[in-house]
């Protein structure tokens, strides 16, 4: 799935209207890369934990913390694919299954095989120690310094996902939006993207 080239990469939501900064299709795969090299040079328990962190934050687009809430024994539906998110919000509390990829179901359930310890405790770690990995990661990604923490996943699968074509009710229910404008923020295109999507359709 491709990710539209970023255009504003100075800091999250800091202009009106403008797109958040997130990861182009290149810089997901190269850290998600990094992340894999590092666990499979040394797969320790250790390890292994901030891989399927990095890989849940990847693909469910939920914030640090909610992903650091999760029970594996009770919140990851291994036959449907779907991850039983809790909305961190103050004023929404409420759960919201969200879809993963079979491919990392099964790369968490071997994890879990290798590691039969972590069950229960495969997301007991501190929010700390999940952003230093994670910049030292992207450090490794060659990604740009504005880029390197964790939300950044957040936003990059908010774009993903709606420039394939998943609508933006889909979107704000996977990320646990109350507001639908927040996830519309998302929608914003750049005058190239625009262009392009003409030209794709025969209009120009």
């Amino acid at each position: 799935m491709l990710v539209p080239t970023r255009k504003n990469t100075k800091n999250i939501m800091s202009i009106p209207g403008a797109i958040p900064d997130h990861l182009t299709e290149d810089e997901i795969n190269r850290l998600t890369a990094a992340y894999q090299d590092w666990f499979d040079s040394r797969p320790t328990r250790s390890r292994a934990r901030h891989w399927v962190i990095f890989l849940l934050l990847r693909y469910t687009g939920a914030r640090v913390s909610e992903i650091l809430q999760l029970d594996d024994t009770r919140d990851i539906d291994f036959r449907n694919g779907e991850v039983i998110i809790n909305t961190m919000k103050r004023r929404a509390k409420a759960r919201r299954n969200v879809p993963i990829p079979s491919n990392v179901v099964a790369e968490i359930g071997r994890i879990l095989a290798t590691f039969p310890d972590l069950r229960g405790e495969l997301t007991r770690i501190s929010r700390i120690a999940v952003f230093n990995c994670f910049q030292k990661r992207a450090e490794e990604a060659g990604l740009p310094k504005q880029l390197r923490h964790p939300h950044v996943l957040r936003h990059t699968r908010a774009i993903e996902l709606l420039r394939s074509g998943v609508p933006v009710t889909g979107v704000q229910q996977i990320l646990g939006h109350t507001d639908i404008s927040t996830t519309a923020i998302y929608l914003q295109l750049s005058g190239t993207e625009i262009k392009q999507i003409m030209r794709d359709r025969g209009l120009i």
